[in-house]
């Protein structure tokens, strides 16, 4: 096996908890290695870190699979760390859907598992892991058909951008036999009809499971606006809690068709409708219109996806949450978040204050939550903390 060396003062971010060894901090690679391989890590003074992964043509050099033991990555090794997450699920969730790996936090640097129903959907991002996911694809089955689970059949949905940065291609389609890739699941009680094929990332977003059902608790009589809806999640969740009426907006028309099915499917249709619009655009003619609403909820996509553009992203957060704050009326709550890394919870608490102060609103801290614990944040490792969600009761100044 092959070993990196760090130069004196290199691995802070290993030490202090992270992941990641960056190009920079490597002092020499002695001995022979392909792409993706998996290394020895010593410190400049020869004592042993771990094992990662290594890719020559990524910034992020070594991504670590083990700190403090020695066992060979074989395997025995993969489902070890499968048996670990799965019953992590077990005792923290609801696995009917649930995230089964979740990258770093799991110890699968690059890779994410989704399970809808007896469905799974594989995201795979890093060389390193692409050498091993059909291996940890097989042990998932093998796993989980021990608690009487049959996988029906596994997606890949590998065609996210950041796998040329790895030196891979992108990747779509079955890893094994093929299947429908219609698929139905419920979740908080809510039916939706999930498209893994088609559908952003792996089909449906279930990082807010828990935070849907925070907000459906407000929503009991009264009237909800659910703005970058995408398959209506949050305003299927404030229907079904008996909310008077819903309107969910998305720009995606096929996002907008998928959100109306759903609402059929639990029999909202009436009470819950949905509009495909701009939504940064639509919020200023319900302003002007004389709209106002007791429950806003802002889910925007990911303003950034970089440190460099975190500035510009301040200003999306921001212009959003005053326009979303000024259709909220007096005493009603305003539900807003961010799914962006680089977006961390005390810049966007700052950013969201300066947009009460823009829209001449005062807050009233009424919850703050994270991504459900199937996405669990592993602390020391920032970048598995991604969703913040802030709850506010908005009114005005005394």
């Amino acid at each position: 096996m092959a070993e990196v060396i760090l130069k004196k003062g290199g691995g802070r971010y290993l030490k202090s908890g992270g992941l990641w060894i960056y190009d920079n901090e490597i002092d020499r690679t002695e001995g022979a290695f392909e792409p993706g391989d998996v290394v020895d890590v010593h410190d400049f003074d020869g004592y042993k870190l771990g094992k990662g992964y290594i890719n020559p043509n990524s910034t992020i050099r070594v991504r670590m699979l083990e700190r403090y033991h020695d066992d060979p990555v074989d395997e025995a090794f993969w489902e070890k760390r499968v048996r670990d997450a799965w019953e992590y699920r077990k005792e923290v969730v609801d696995t009917s859907c649930c995230r089964l790996i979740f990258s770093e936090a799991d110890y699968f640097p690059g890779l994410v598992v989704d399970k809808f129903g007896d469905v799974l959907v594989a995201e795979c991002e890093t060389l390193g892991m692409e050498k091993h996911k059909n291996l940890i694809c097989d042990i998932l089955k093998k796993v989980l058909a021990e608690d009487g689970i049959t996988v029906r059949g596994i997606y890949e949905r590998s065609d996210a951008p950041v796998r040329k940065l790895e030196g891979l291609e992108k990747v779509k389609g079955f890893i094994g036999e093929p299947f429908d890739t219609d698929v139905l699941i419920c979740e908080n009680g809510v039916k939706y009809r999930v498209n893994i094929e088609e559908g952003q990332k792996t089909g449906f977003f279930l990082d807010q499971k828990y935070n849907r059902a925070a907000v459906a608790k407000l929503c009991k009589g009264k009237k909800v606006l659910d703005c970058f809806t995408h398959t209506g999640s949050f305003a299927l969740n404030a229907g079904l809690a008996g909310a008077q009426s819903v309107l969910g907006v998305d720009a995606s028309e096929l996002a907008v068709e998928q959100a109306r099915e759903n609402a059929g499917l639990n029999g909202l249709e009436d009470r819950v409708k949905f509009t495909c619009a701009d939504v940064f655009d639509l919020l200023p003619e319900l302003v002007a219109n004389g709209e106002s609403y007791d429950v806003v909820i802002l889910d925007p996509p990911a303003f950034t996806k970089s440190r460099q553009a975190t500035k510009n992203a301040v200003k999306g957060y921001r212009e959003i949450n005053i326009k979303g704050m000024k259709l909220v009326r007096p005493g009603g709550f305003l539900c807003t978040c961010s799914c962006s890394h680089f977006m961390t919870p005390e810049l966007l608490e700052k950013t969201i204050l300066e947009a009460a102060k823009g829209a001449r609103k005062r807050l009233r801290l009424v919850e703050y939550r994270i991504q459900s614990p199937d996405h669990p944040y592993l602390m020391g490792c920032p970048e598995s903390l991604y969703l913040k969600f802030f709850i506010y009761q908005v009114f005005e100044e005394y």
